[in-house]
């Protein structure tokens, strides 16, 4: 199963994908995290993990991967064998226990140009992996919508927004929603850093249109091991409520 994680800046997207991969893997599931993020540089340690090199290096860094897909023949596949859980490249994947992280690519210099290359680079793996029923891929995707414009998210089995309390968090699911449904995807949110009275205002501006995949409250344990990059190890509450989510 691969599902997309997806929300405004800011909104706790990484966090969630930490949390959830951490929890799947303690459950005995195999769980790889694609950092499609190319502005976050913290996932790893949420993971406990070191930071794996930029998968877009496979292709001989951000230029590579076009002139590789310009190359090609018919009937060609830019990838010469599909790839699993155990035989995913070496080089770019960070690993321990049962979950492997690779990292699309970050954007390191100014002026170095746009993030485009990683998105094709993300559909071409996306499309590339074979998965057993015991093995989730979860993709935190970059902030916004452009993955959507990218299809991206037509690789997903299923797609959550992790929504904070804020206006623009449940505008942005309003049309993340929208979106799912012209492709055909189900489509969950998950309530982030909420106290009871945010959820309340959030579910009620919903008003029933939206599938709840979990409600994590505020939590301080999270907040000071995010500040400390520090892996994110326990299960705080509404975390199990998503994972039934995705297995149903």
């Amino acid at each position: 199963m691969i599902v997309m994680m997806c929300g405004k800046g800011g909104c706790g997207k990484s966090t969630v994908t930490a949390l959830l991969a951490n929890t799947f893997a303690k459950s005995g599931k195999k769980v790889i995290v694609i950092d499609m993020d190319e502005s976050n540089y913290g996932l790893y340690r949420q993971l406990g993990l070191e930071l794996p090199k930029d998968f877009t290096h496979y292709f001989g860094f951000k230029k590579g991967i076009f002139q590789v897909q310009d190359n090609l023949k018919e009937g060609e596949k830019v990838f010469p064998e599909v790839w699993s859980y155990d035989t995913l490249p070496e080089e770019f994947v960070s690993s321990d226990g049962n979950v492997k992280l690779m990292a699309v690519g970050k954007i390191h210099h100014a002026g170095e140009g746009c993030a485009c290359p990683m998105g094709s680079v993300a559909k071409e793996l996306l499309d590339n992996l074979s998965l057993e029923k015991d093995e989730i891929v979860l993709v935190d995707a970059e902030a916004g919508v452009e993955h959507f414009g990218r299809g991206i998210d037509a690789k997903a089995d299923k797609i959550l927004m992790v929504v904070d309390p804020s206006y623009e968090s449940v505008s942005l699911a309003k049309k993340i929603k929208s979106m799912c449904e012209d492709i055909h995807k189900p489509f969950g949110i998950i309530l982030n850093k909420v106290t009871k009275e945010q959820e309340s205002i959030i579910l009620k501006s919903f008003a029933g249109e939206y599938s709840v995949a979990g409600i994590i409250g505020l939590n301080d344990e999270i907040m000071t091991k995010g500040l400390l990059g520090e892996k994110l190890d326990f299960v705080p509450g509404g975390v199990s409520q998503v994972m039934d989510y995705l297995l149903s």
